[in-house]
């Protein structure tokens, strides 16, 4: 996936109203520009930041402009627009460059699904096979004190990812697929694992929903100004184990 066109910079003034931030230009100048996280931003949002922005030319957006990436004070790239980890999965998937997700002879995308009026990211069919409910999460949190490359998911408490949960589970137990999807867009992250310090009943569904054989995948692209490209996968460790990089994990 490559920006269209090319990404412009500034720096970070503040971020305000959840939706909002002001950048400042490199002429001095203020612009606002749309934030479509709505997570806590922690490590992504301090003052000063580097920022670089799209700039969208649908004449009905009241603001053409959204923030992109975020580049932190150790130098690592952050794609803060959490819209981006659906298109950039989808991408990938029908290019086959993740593995486990591959040769699949359909996708649709906001399939409405489940029993809590839910859309499923990405759905995956097959004549020959059950079908697979890939639920997608933009993860972006890297724990800087521990100093070892560790990123969590959530970065705030999640009712709505405690749903998701819940009906791949329910998807599971029907006998098809179900794969929680981390898209790990943060370049500093190596390893990941539930923030159960920020969200502990997502933690513990969470690992409910592996026992129940709700199948982990941590994919981190590379993430670059220009775009993003195929990299690999990383390790996703719960309290009880670690699961290895682009496994298919059930308990069954």
């Amino acid at each position: 996936m490559k920006f269209h066109p090319p990404l412009q910079s500034g720096l970070l003034l503040q971020r305000y109203k959840r939706f909002l931030t002001d950048v400042q230009l490199d002429d001095g100048s203020t612009l606002t520009v749309h934030c479509a996280n709505t997570g806590a931003m922690t490590g992504c949002a301090d003052p000063g930041t580097r920022v670089w922005y799209s700039t969208s030319d649908n004449p009905k957006r009241k603001l053409p402009h959204s923030w992109e990436i975020a580049q932190s004070p150790r130098g690592h790239l952050i794609c803060v627009n959490t819209a981006r980890a659906n298109q950039i999965a989808h991408e990938l998937i029908e290019a086959g460059d993740i593995a486990p997700l591959a040769g699949y002879a359909r996708l649709r995308r906001e399939v409405k699904y489940g029993e809590e009026g839910s859309r499923i990211d990405l759905l995956l069919e097959d004549d020959r096979r059950p079908s697979c409910y890939v639920e997608v999460k933009s993860v972006t949190l890297l724990d800087a004190e521990r100093d070892d490359g560790m990123g969590y998911f959530p970065d705030a408490v999640t009712i709505r990812g405690a749903k998701h949960l819940r009906e791949l589970m329910a998807m599971k137990a029907a006998g098809h697929r179900a794969v929680l999807l981390f898209m790990v867009l943060h370049s500093g992250i190596t390893k990941m694992s539930a923030a159960s310090h920020i969200d502990p009943q997502y933690s513990l569904l969470l690992e409910q929903a592996i026992g129940a054989g709700v199948e982990i995948l941590c994919y981190q692209p590379h993430v670059e100004i220009t775009g993003f490209k195929p990299q690999g996968f990383i390790p996703f460790e719960t309290v009880s184990r670690i699961i290895p990089k682009g496994s298919e994990i059930s308990t069954e």
